[in-house]
Protein backbone atom coordinates (compact mmCIF):
# COMPACT_ATOMS: atom_id res chain seq x y z
CA UNK A 1 0.00 0.00 0.00
CA UNK A 2 2.67 2.34 0.83
CA UNK A 3 4.46 1.58 -2.06
CA UNK A 4 1.34 2.40 -4.65
CA UNK A 5 1.39 5.56 -2.62
CA UNK A 6 4.17 6.88 -3.13
CA UNK A 7 4.22 5.76 -6.81
CA UNK A 8 1.17 7.97 -7.27
CA UNK A 9 2.78 10.84 -4.82
CA UNK A 10 0.22 10.76 -2.45
CA UNK A 11 2.29 10.37 0.58
CA UNK A 12 4.56 12.94 -0.51
CA UNK A 13 0.93 15.32 -0.76
CA UNK A 14 -0.37 14.09 2.57
CA UNK A 15 3.41 14.49 4.74
CA UNK A 16 2.71 18.13 2.80
CA UNK A 17 -0.68 18.62 4.02
CA UNK A 18 0.17 17.43 7.91
CA UNK A 19 3.51 19.75 7.70
CA UNK A 20 0.41 22.64 6.67
CA UNK A 21 -1.69 21.33 9.60
CA UNK A 22 1.26 21.25 12.16
CA UNK A 23 2.37 24.28 11.14
CA UNK A 24 -1.33 26.27 11.08
CA UNK A 25 -1.82 24.77 14.94
CA UNK A 26 1.81 25.99 15.78
CA UNK A 27 0.83 29.80 14.79
CA UNK A 28 -2.51 29.53 16.48
CA UNK A 29 -0.87 28.74 19.93
CA UNK A 30 1.50 31.70 19.28
CA UNK A 31 -1.81 34.19 18.23
CA UNK A 32 -3.23 32.83 21.24
CA UNK A 33 -0.36 33.24 23.67
CA UNK A 34 -0.03 36.65 22.41
CA UNK A 35 -3.58 37.61 22.57
CA UNK A 36 -3.77 36.50 25.76
CA UNK A 37 -0.38 38.93 26.78
CA UNK A 38 -3.03 41.30 25.56
CA UNK A 39 -4.77 41.38 28.84
CA UNK A 40 -2.04 41.89 31.15
CA UNK A 41 -2.72 44.33 34.12
CA UNK A 42 -6.81 43.29 33.61
CA UNK A 43 -8.03 43.33 37.21
CA UNK A 44 -9.19 40.32 39.26
CA UNK A 45 -12.49 39.95 39.79
CA UNK A 46 -14.36 36.94 40.79
CA UNK A 47 -16.83 35.25 37.98
CA UNK A 48 -15.22 38.50 35.75
CA UNK A 49 -15.21 37.38 32.07
CA UNK A 50 -14.30 40.45 30.51
CA UNK A 51 -11.29 42.48 29.81
CA UNK A 52 -14.01 45.52 30.54
CA UNK A 53 -15.07 44.17 34.38
CA UNK A 54 -12.27 41.87 35.14
CA UNK A 55 -11.45 38.23 35.15
CA UNK A 56 -11.07 35.19 36.88
CA UNK A 57 -8.68 32.55 36.20
CA UNK A 58 -11.11 30.15 34.11
CA UNK A 59 -12.96 33.28 32.71
CA UNK A 60 -9.71 34.95 31.79
CA UNK A 61 -8.53 31.28 29.73
CA UNK A 62 -12.57 30.93 28.21
CA UNK A 63 -12.21 34.76 26.78
CA UNK A 64 -8.56 34.24 25.77
CA UNK A 65 -9.68 30.92 23.76
CA UNK A 66 -12.52 32.48 22.30
CA UNK A 67 -11.58 35.64 20.52
CA UNK A 68 -8.24 33.99 19.79
CA UNK A 69 -9.74 30.26 18.15
CA UNK A 70 -13.15 30.74 18.41
CA UNK A 71 -13.20 28.01 21.18
CA UNK A 72 -15.42 28.16 23.55
CA UNK A 73 -14.42 26.18 27.30
CA UNK A 74 -16.28 25.47 29.79
CA UNK A 75 -16.57 28.29 32.49
CA UNK A 76 -15.18 26.92 35.32
CA UNK A 77 -11.33 25.35 35.60
CA UNK A 78 -12.57 21.95 37.08
CA UNK A 79 -14.93 21.93 33.45
CA UNK A 80 -12.09 23.13 31.18
CA UNK A 81 -9.90 19.74 32.76
CA UNK A 82 -12.37 17.68 32.50
CA UNK A 83 -13.32 18.91 28.84
CA UNK A 84 -9.81 18.91 27.48
CA UNK A 85 -7.00 16.36 26.85
CA UNK A 86 -4.66 15.27 29.80
CA UNK A 87 -1.07 15.66 28.77
CA UNK A 88 2.46 14.86 30.53
CA UNK A 89 4.15 18.16 31.95
CA UNK A 90 7.15 17.38 29.63
CA UNK A 91 4.63 17.25 26.29
CA UNK A 92 3.97 21.63 27.56
CA UNK A 93 3.76 23.78 24.61
CA UNK A 94 2.54 27.37 24.70
CA UNK A 95 -1.79 27.47 24.54
CA UNK A 96 -1.88 24.74 26.70
CA UNK A 97 -3.26 24.75 30.32
CA UNK A 98 -1.74 24.33 33.38
CA UNK A 99 -4.40 23.51 36.14
CA UNK A 100 -3.26 24.22 40.06
CA UNK A 101 -4.99 23.08 43.44
CA UNK A 102 -4.54 26.15 45.35
CA UNK A 103 -8.10 25.83 47.24
CA UNK A 104 -7.77 22.38 48.58
CA UNK A 105 -9.15 20.63 45.50
CA UNK A 106 -8.14 19.64 42.16
CA UNK A 107 -7.86 21.93 39.30
CA UNK A 108 -9.32 25.23 41.50
CA UNK A 109 -6.48 27.15 39.32
CA UNK A 110 -6.18 27.76 35.53
CA UNK A 111 -3.83 29.36 33.32
CA UNK A 112 -2.38 29.14 29.84
CA UNK A 113 1.53 27.54 29.30
CA UNK A 114 3.40 30.19 27.63
CA UNK A 115 6.57 28.11 27.13
CA UNK A 116 10.03 28.41 29.02
CA UNK A 117 8.37 27.36 32.36
CA UNK A 118 6.12 30.42 32.51
CA UNK A 119 1.94 30.78 32.28
CA UNK A 120 0.07 33.83 32.32
CA UNK A 121 -3.16 33.77 34.38
CA UNK A 122 -5.66 35.72 36.62
CA UNK A 123 -4.30 34.85 40.13
CA UNK A 124 -6.22 36.23 42.96
CA UNK A 125 -8.90 39.65 44.64
CA UNK A 126 -6.58 42.73 44.38
CA UNK A 127 -4.36 41.47 41.64
CA UNK A 128 -4.22 41.77 37.95
CA UNK A 129 -3.45 39.22 34.94
CA UNK A 130 -0.11 38.63 35.05
CA UNK A 131 2.92 36.17 34.09
CA UNK A 132 4.52 33.84 36.34
CA UNK A 133 7.03 31.24 36.68
CA UNK A 134 5.71 27.62 37.53
CA UNK A 135 9.29 27.04 38.52
CA UNK A 136 8.79 28.74 41.92
CA UNK A 137 8.38 26.45 45.02
CA UNK A 138 4.77 27.86 45.41
CA UNK A 139 3.14 26.75 42.00
CA UNK A 140 5.30 23.47 41.96
CA UNK A 141 3.68 22.10 44.92
CA UNK A 142 0.00 22.99 43.76
CA UNK A 143 0.59 22.01 40.13
CA UNK A 144 -2.22 19.51 39.39
CA UNK A 145 -1.56 18.32 35.20
CA UNK A 146 -1.74 19.86 32.47
CA UNK A 147 -3.97 19.88 29.18
CA UNK A 148 -4.64 20.18 25.64
CA UNK A 149 -7.03 21.95 24.10
CA UNK A 150 -7.85 20.08 21.07
CA UNK A 151 -8.15 22.85 18.11
CA UNK A 152 -9.82 21.23 14.93
CA UNK A 153 -8.18 22.66 11.59
CA UNK A 154 -9.96 22.64 8.03
CA UNK A 155 -5.92 21.69 7.12
CA UNK A 156 -6.03 19.13 9.89
CA UNK A 157 -9.21 17.61 8.37
CA UNK A 158 -8.28 18.22 4.45
CA UNK A 159 -4.82 16.40 5.85
CA UNK A 160 -6.42 13.50 7.27
CA UNK A 161 -6.64 10.29 4.65
CA UNK A 162 -9.62 9.72 2.54
CA UNK A 163 -11.62 6.67 3.72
Amino acid sequence: MDALLTEKGLMTRLGEQIQQARESVGEKASELVINAMGFLGVPYKYGGNSAETGFDCSGFVRAVFEQSVGKVLPRRSDEQAAATQAIDRSELKPGDLVFFNTMRRAFSHVGIYMGDGKFIHAPRTGSQVRVEDMRLAYWQTRFNGARRVPLATAEASAASPPR
